[in-house]
């Protein structure tokens, strides 16, 4: 097989792994992939994940790469605070929640950081189409819990203060009913202090 049938054949996968690959073209040559990257075709994330070298690194392909090297997981924490605006600044690293341990991944397109989330907390995102494939993010409501969850430093008013999220943009994309519910639904009232003190802050709910 050359390479432009490869290209056909996986090329509407952004990224691609070997056991697709197995799968798609099971007489395939994997020597292929070693000279192919010596051309710069192809282009290796981490041990078993691959993309066209084409390809533009972007929010959309960062973010559906985070899904793919590493599942199950879905884009949360700055990275999705910052793709619903509420945060000010860009963010150069994806970060996302998994069921996995914790780990992060440096590669020729950018970094990868995930952390870990107990089994049952493993919901509140959902799929956005990018293309012909999809990738799964956070809900808004379930964006700023996930990172209130995983940083119990923000539970007065300073420290949520400091983080200078966006009031406008919080106020018009986060849905206090599923907000509570989400809580109410993890029952720790650790994370209800620290939702509380956001809302005082950001949202005046209370």
């Amino acid at each position: 097989m050359n390479y432009q049938e490869f290209k056909r054949t996986l090329g509407p996968f952004p990224v691609f792994s070997v056991r697709e690959v197995k799968k798609l073209i099971p007489s395939f040559d994997f020597r292929r992939l070693v000279e192919w990257q010596k051309k710069k075709y192809i282009q290796k994330l981490r041990n078993r994940f691959y993309t066209f070298t084409d390809i533009k690194t972007d929010e959309q392909f960062l973010n559906y790469t985070a899904n793919k090297i590493y599942s199950p997981s879905y884009i949360s924490l700055e990275t999705a605070l910052s793709y619903y605006g509420f945060i000010p600044e860009g963010v150069f690293q994806a970060f996302s929640c998994t069921t996995r341990k914790t780990e992060t991944f440096d590669t020729p397109r950018g970094a990868f950081s995930y952390r870990h989330l107990k089994k049952e907390l493993f919901f509140g995102y959902r799929m956005v189409k990018w293309g012909h494939v999809y990738f799964s993010i956070a809900e808004p409501e379930k964006a700023v819990i996930d990172f209130l969850y995983l940083n119990p430093l923000i539970d007065n008013v300073t420290n949520a203060e400091s983080l200078r999220w966006n009031k406008i943009s919080l106020k018009e994309n986060i849905d206090a009913g599923r907000l509570d519910t989400y809580v109410q639904f993890i029952n720790s009232a650790a994370l209800s202090k620290r939702v509380s003190v956001i809302k005082e802050v950001y949202l005046a709910y209370t």
